[in-house]
């Protein structure tokens, strides 16, 4: 038995043996790795959506092909090929970027988008006249509106890129009511820029992890939520995000030192202007840093701005400051994803009768200098379910802005940014404190559509929010916007209420 035993060893050793001197003869293929592709991307695209352009995060495609990979006489060569800024992560639990995963269509030259936002909100102070007040995502009570519908995209062809997307909507009216500077000169920018939303053109250029030289209108970012609702955890932000830019006009340099890193210097006309408002451009930037998969850190900083209509002398400066954290993360469970937003911001306006400090005064205790300023913050957290088809966010934040300088105007009697209004005034000095907070539950069936239902409680120190009597006199808008209105030889007074309860009923949806 013993000997069967060794010569049933020995053979095993010698069929072993052969084995290796086989595999040791036979060549090694060669490894051939595939070109690095992105969710989304269309041929030869590297990278993103348009969307994505959101936070200014990532590279529109340049045109380019993808590295290739040559295997010949056993060898390979190839030219080794940069992982496109932030692409090493899934970055759709942002608050303020989209959650679409994939295109519908996309190609080397065209990269459609089409977005619809269409609400019903329901104001428990029921104002007569249907008019919300104090934001610039909700504009009327007890109606279905539509507030927004983007059609347009992005155009990608031999590093040049431009990208368009229509403003069709309440925001056509509402966002350039903001802005006080068009009524500086002729030409009536106001109506030329109504609507468009985004427009811009540029170029790519292939150094570092990649260059983009943009000019036109760009979204901003300020406040960390995006412009198009469909992007964010929430459909009221609070007044930090709601009371701060939303786009601007000018340059930006976009420049990725690494795939974790973005630099971006802006030259722009001003604080969320079409145009200058007086006789100086405004400077600013964002920087972008993502580490890794589950935070986000942003800053954006403006300054040298003059921005106060006909006051040549005011200078605004202001810094915002947001971290995004994804604390917890399991597609497996019930409860699969967990995730916080902190925004805080500080800023001031300095000459013209004000400064960033203190309250000045002279001699006899008159005050020849007021302390104007802004310092804000918010706080969000995110619930994700059972893969993400539902979703519950909870947050709110709180502002003191003495001056009243980014308190969004109550539009009475058809005020805007440039008439300015006796009934709410922003003069130096003027106090204005807020707070609020909000419950947003989201129904997200497919990834190209959200049903939203919201609920908000917003409170001022001042009365600022419409009542039942509401803010449009009788039989309409009466006389200038920037005076007293008189009726039947008595003065009429708008209806502004300390707090505001309000619904929401949306349906948000991005191609």
């Amino acid at each position: 038995m013993r000997d069967e035993l060794k010569a049933l060893r020995a053979e095993v050793e010698r069929l072993r043996s052969e084995v290796e001197q086989q595999k040791s003869a036979a060549p090694v293929p060669t490894p051939v790795e595939p070109a690095p592709t992105a969710t989304g991307a269309g041929p030869n695209l590297p990278s993103v959506t348009a969307a994505n352009f959101a936070n200014s995060s990532s590279l529109l495609a340049s045109g380019q092909p993808a590295a290739t990979v040559a295997a010949q006489g056993g060898s390979t060569t190839k030219k080794p090929a940069k992982e496109e800024p932030f692409a090493f992560a899934d970055w759709t639990w942002l608050n303020g970027n989209p959650r679409t995963k994939d295109l519908p269509f996309d190609s080397k030259f065209f990269t459609p988008e089409i977005r619809a936002d269409v609400a019903y909100h329901y104001d428990f102070n029921h104002p007569q006249d249907d008019t919300i007040v104090g934001s610039s995502e909700v504009f009327r009570s007890n109606e279905v509106g539509l507030t927004h519908l983007g059609i347009g995209g992005d155009f990608h062809y031999d590093h040049v890129r431009a990208r368009v997307l229509s403003q069709i909507g309440l925001y056509a009216t509402a966002t350039p009511r903001n802005d006080a500077s068009y009524s500086r000169g002729q030409w009536d920018l106001a109506n030329a820029y109504r609507y468009v939303n985004e427009a811009y053109g540029g170029y790519h250029l292939d150094a570092l992890h990649g260059i983009n030289v943009d000019a036109g209108i760009f979204l901003s970012y300020v406040g960390l939520f995006s412009f198009y609702n469909f992007d964010n955890w929430a459909y009221q932000p609070s007044y930090v995000s709601s009371n701060t830019p939303w786009f601007f006009t000018g340059m930006r340099i976009q420049v990725f030192p690494t795939k974790k890193l973005k630099i971006e210097p802006w030259i722009i006309n001003g604080w969320q202007s079409y145009a200058r408002s007086n006789g100086r451009l405004g400077f600013g930037g964002q920087v972008l840093y993502r580490p890794n998969s589950w935070i986000s850190v942003l800053s954006n900083n403006y300054g040298a701005g003059a921005d106060a209509l006909g006051i040549p002398t005011r200078t605004r400066y202001h810094t915002d400051n947001s971290i995004e954290v994804k604390y917890y993360d399991h597609p497996e469970r019930f409860l699969d994803k967990m995730a916080f937003s902190l925004t805080g911001d500080a800023g001031c306006e300095s000459g013209g009768g004000v400064n960033c400090t203190t309250n000045q005064k002279d001699s006899t205790g008159k005050i020849t200098s007021y302390k104007q300023s802004f310092l804000g913050y918010m706080l969000y957290n995110r619930w994700w379910f059972h893969h993400d088809r539902y979703g519950l966010t909870i947050g709110g934040g709180k502002i003191n802005n003495p001056g009243r300088y980014l308190v969004l105007l109550p539009p009475i009697n058809g005020a805007t940014a440039t008439s300015g209004t006796p009934y709410f005034t922003e003069n130096p000095g003027d106090p204005f404190k807020a707070w609020d907070i909000s419950g947003t539950y989201d129904y997200m069936p497919s990834q190209y559509i959200t049903f939203r239902w919201e609920f908000n409680h917003r409170h001022a120190n001042v009365p600022y929010w419409s009542g039942p009597g509401g803010v449009t006199p009788p039989g309409g808008n009466t006389g200038s916007p920037g005076s007293m209105v008189v009726i039947n030889g008595a003065t009429w007074f708008p209806d502004l209420r300390y707090t505001e309860d309000r619904a929401t009923m949306a349906i948000l949806v991005k191609f």
